[in-house]
């Protein structure tokens, strides 16, 4: 029975280790370290996604987002998502995302987010979608968004929608 529990308990440490793993990729570009790429499963039909990720600058000078693509749509944008008395409101970030150095920029659910639009077909939990982001000084950098449940809020995260108090669609 003891050697049951242990082999049990081992079997779970492992899947543990695997699965942060999975979820700790890091990427790092010139001054740039490119961590927690993911996204979210989308319904059948579904012609828009979105991808999160958080980029480091751990150099001492500033570099840009200038753009992203991928094969899985017609077209990814940078976006920002802002809430405006009480009103939802998401618009393209023009001019690029700067991260200054020392600074982290993490776009995620409700902020600044990756706009997969044109999606070729839905993404689903499990998949992994490459897509490339473009840096004004780090240059192209091939990324993969880890695909989780169709209401996660982070990389292996949580499977509820939650949506500020107040906020209005």
């Amino acid at each position: 029975m003891r050697r049951m529990i242990a082999a049990a308990l081992f079997v779970t440490f492992m899947a543990c280790l695997v699965g942060s793993s999975a979820r700790a990729e890091e990427v790092k570009a010139g001054d740039l370290v490119i961590t927690q790429a993911w996204s979210r499963a989308t319904p059948g039909g579904a012609k828009i996604g979105s991808g999160y990720l958080t980029i480091e600058n751990k150099g001492t000078s500033a570099d840009k987002l200038i753009g992203v693509n991928g094969d899985v749509a017609g077209k990814i944008e940078l976006h920002q998502m802002s809430m405006n008395n009480g009103v939802m409101k998401m618009r393209p970030v023009d001019g690029g995302l700067t991260i200054d150095p020392g600074q982290t920029v993490k776009l995620a659910p409700n902020g600044y987010h990756l706009m997969i639009m044109d999606l070729k077909s839905p993404l689903k939990q499990g998949d992994k979608v490459p897509v490339t982001l473009s840096f004004e000084k780090a240059g192209k950098v091939a990324v993969t968004l880890d695909v989780q449940g169709i209401g996660a809020q982070g990389p292996g995260g949580e499977d509820s929608m939650k949506m500020s108090p107040g906020m209005k669609m």
